[in-house]
């Protein structure tokens, strides 16, 4: 048995969607496939909470958008109309759940992170119970079953919850695996979780793979398939680097500091839930699917440059915090982060000197983190500083600690090309190192990079 994750980029537009359910009916059967909600609704569903907290009349018009996206759907892959009427019915009693929770909203005024987490899991509950009908209009044995059925427990944190995969694993003994065969094709929507309390919880955007992971985990799969529109992770971003190589073989740890780093192939903590069992994930193009894109397991591969890939994020702000002496005052550190951390900011870095402490923040989190620590009374610091013009660049690699000179040929590659390195970090990963440049030289400096260490050395200016 398999686990496939559909993720969102697969689930847009009639004939893409079209294109997997082809490929479930070949494919899918005596398999989980855990996924992802429509391309776009999510972001409409919490567009509305933003829209029924200020005004009631708003709610019907939310109710009609996500109707109506769905519905688009149905009637393209669901033929005879008497299926088409029976996921009519169901989808009907689930929006009729949906709406109740709006017209709540717009009654308390208050948008609570329980209320929050309940409402964005209904893009994946759609776009379940919608695949599941349209297989079962195709003479398929399908079903869907949600995570609060089946017991996929997590730990109760809403927007950023975590398996409990030993609850999650006997719940599935009991609940999941005595109704698989071999012929049914079995839905789940991936995103979320039930927490010990039984109330919705959320692994956070782009948490259906970390969810399609817990199942693989949890069921006793013996891989998980991930689902895309491209062939895998590459040796660059391809917008910046034409040639770009596919990667085809990666550890966990490679994986997941690439997901770190901004690639969109993978979540970040898809590959927590598969260490313990040392499970592989298969990146799987649709477009080819009998061709294993990249492999990732927990087999640590050093290749011939060490180097695999160059990746960049441009979604990196810091935060300066200037204060004398900073590496001899006792609980400065935990002071300003827990006050940080405490505000529900999450900070990805840390890099400190005796006169600073500079935050790598999501930029969307710089200016709340500075007003988070001008809070602090009295204040340990001097100054505070933000800087929203950097980008972050990171070489990943398995042997980058125990290879000489990566990081120096880093610098050489960008120096000659004019690119000034502000910040660096080297040693928390064994597999990664990361460094600062501004935004501008973003492009020019992974070109840079990248040429040193897959091919003929050159600037693109």
């Amino acid at each position: 048995m398999r686990v496939i994750k559909i993720g969102g980029g697969c689930l847009k537009g009639k004939k893409t969607i079209a294109a997997i359910m082809d490929l479930l009916a070949s494919r899918g059967r005596g398999n989980l496939i855990v996924v992802s909600a429509l391309s776009g609704i999510t972001d409409l569903l919490i567009e509305g909470m933003t829209q029924a907290e200020k005004d009631e009349a708003s709610i019907p018009a939310v109710i009609g958008r996500l109707k109506n996206r769905h519905m688009l759907v149905a009637r393209h892959l669901i033929a005879r109309s008497e299926a088409r009427r029976d996921f009519s019915r169901d989808f009907d009693r689930a929006l009729t759940r949906l709406e109740r929770l709006y017209y709540g909203l717009n009654f308390t005024r208050e948008t609570t992170p329980r209320l929050f987490d309940t409402i964005s899991s209904y893009g994946e509950r759609f776009s379940a119970l919608l695949l599941s009908s349209a297989m079962r209009a195709r003479g398929e044995k399908s079903t869907c079953r949600m995570p609060h059925e089946i017991g996929l427990i997590t730990d109760g944190k809403h927007g950023d919850a975590t398996a409990d995969l030993s609850k999650t694993e006997k719940h599935f003994a009991a609940r999941l695996l005595p109704t698989l065969n071999g012929r049914q094709i079995t839905f789940i929507p991936g995103f979320f979780g039930v927490g010990p309390s039984g109330e919705i919880t959320t692994f956070g955007r782009g948490g259906s793979d970390y969810s399609a992971a817990v199942v693989t985990s949890a069921s006793g799969a013996e891989r998980l398939e991930i689902w895309k529109d491209v062939d895998g992770f590459l040796s660059a971003d391809p917008r910046f680097i034409s040639e770009a190589g596919l990667i085809s073989a990666l550890s966990y740890d490679e994986a997941a500091e690439l997901a770190y780093f901004g690639a969109k192939i993978l979540h970040p903590r898809t590959v927590e839930p598969l260490r313990k069992k040392r499970l592989p994930i298969e990146i799987r193009n649709t477009m080819q699917p009998d061709i294993v894109g990249s492999r990732i397991t927990a087999h640590r591969t050093v290749s011939a440059p060490v180097v695999k890939s160059v990746t960049h994020s441009t979604d990196i702000g810091i935060l300066n915090v200037h204060a004398s002496g900073v590496g001899m005052r006792k609980g400065i550190l935990s002071q300003v982060a827990a006050q940080i951390a405490d505000s529900g900011i999450n900070i990805r870095s840390v890099i400190t000197s005796q006169t600073c402490i500079s935050f790598l923040l999501s930029l969307k989190d710089l200016e709340p983190g500075k007003k988070a620590l001008l809070g602090i009374k009295p204040r340990p610091f001097r100054r505070l500083e933000t800087v929203d013009g950097a980008a972050l660049i990171g070489i990943v690699g398995e042997g980058l600690s125990r290879k000489p000179g990566i990081a120096a040929r880093c610098f050489t590659a960008a120096a000659e090309c004019r690119v000034n390195i502000e910040m660096i970090a080297f040693g928390p990963s064994p597999v990664a190192l990361y460094f600062l440049v501004r935004k501008a030289s973003l492009q020019k400096a992974v070109a840079a990079i990248h040429s040193h260490f897959f091919g003929p050395a050159h600037c693109r200016l």
